[in-house]
């Protein structure tokens, strides 16, 4: 599908920032995504060695394919960091044009690379010299309504040799609100030759199957709905597949966020670990009885143990040994 790149079904999982580790993709995947992204890095906080880039960076060998998502203006420093992506495993680079933070758009980068077409030209361009992976990228419609770029800079990144484009069909000034515009993700699918990966509003299988008929997309990106949801995947696999979707067991639920928590003990060790780990468990106990008060229970949980004891709690039933949580989620 992309440059080469066979995936196995249209479904990504999108690079977010706290979310899309080791652990998370390894769900994610387990439940039918085909190709996930690590969480955004700036170029230079890789190149120089920075210990967070480098826990971004930690892939598993049942982790592919994988895409590394850098945030940069500098071509020279872009490609320095997309070599060292390269070097560590990754199966494509993806230049960010569509983070909407006031800080990374301060610094030029992001979703105000949008309104300079020219330089996200010559970025693309270091980034396919650099590497012998695909180049990728991800933006937005625009910055701000009257300004939608998106054709021009889709133009642009495939005339440079770019493999794909995704596609989030809202201006960077509208960050979450509102509804994404599909429209402008067909207009793009009409302008250029190379897949265009569809990103905005999508929650569940009949909408991804609407997103590919209506705009011609080849791939789709599944983002915040799969927070606490990893099983979002099979759901709309077996959607498009034609089977019913079922809800993963009470059993199977505990499995995950236990996978998950001593995934990321191992990754980045018990403090830290259990301190990401705080939204994660957030997000799985939505929509239970009591939620808002476990939740602050659980953001108050200072060891694995601690955590765990609560997580069996409110979901119930049983996991498989927790040493084989640990033992099958050390990042390789």
């Amino acid at each position: 599908m992309i440059d080469g790149l066979r995936l196995e079904n249209p479904l990504v999982l999108a690079p977010m920032a706290g979310v899309t580790d080791l652990p998370f993709r390894r769900l994610a995947r387990r439940d039918g995504c085909a190709l996930a992204f690590t969480e955004m890095v700036k170029d230079c906080s890789l190149t120089r060695g920075n210990p967070r880039s480098n826990t971004i960076l930690t892939l598993g060998e049942d982790d592919h394919p994988v895409g590394v998502q850098l945030l940069g203006s500098d071509p020279d420093l872009l490609a320095a960091a997309a070599q060292l992506a390269e070097a560590r495993g990754a199966d494509l680079i993806d230049l960010n044009l569509g983070c909407p933070a006031p800080k990374v758009m301060r610094n030029g980068e992001g979703a105000a690379l949008l309104r300079d077409p020219g330089r996200i030209t010559l970025l693309v361009e270091s980034l396919v010299k650099a590497v012998a992976i695909p180049v990728t990228v991800k933006l937005r419609r625009g910055v701000r309504a009257g300004e939608e770029t998106a054709l021009e800079v889709a133009r642009r990144a495939a005339e440079a040799g770019a493999a794909a484009v995704t596609v989030h069909g809202r201006f960077a000034a509208e960050f979450y609100s509102g509804k994404a515009d599909w429209g402008v993700i067909a207009r793009v699918c009409e302008a250029i030759e190379i897949p265009v990966i569809g990103n905005g509003d999508v929650t569940s299988g009949p909408e991804v199957r609407r997103l590919l008929e209506t705009t011609g997309c080849q791939g789709v990106m599944i983002g915040r709905v799969a927070l606490g949801r990893p099983w979002i995947f099979r759901e709309i696999l077996d959607y498009l597949e034609g089977r019913r979707p079922e809800p993963p067991s009470p059993e199977e639920r505990l499995a995950m966020v236990l996978e998950q928590l001593y995934g990321l003990v191992a990754l980045r060790g018990p403090r830290q670990g259990v301190f990401v780990m705080r939204k994660h468990a957030g997000w799985y106990v939505r929509g239970l009885p009591g939620a808002a008060s476990l939740r602050t229970r659980l953001f108050q949980a200072a060891t694995p143990g601690e955590m765990e004891n609560l997580l069996r709690q409110a979901l119930g039933g049983e996991s498989s040994d927790l040493h084989s949580h640990r033992r099958q989620t050390h990042p390789s």
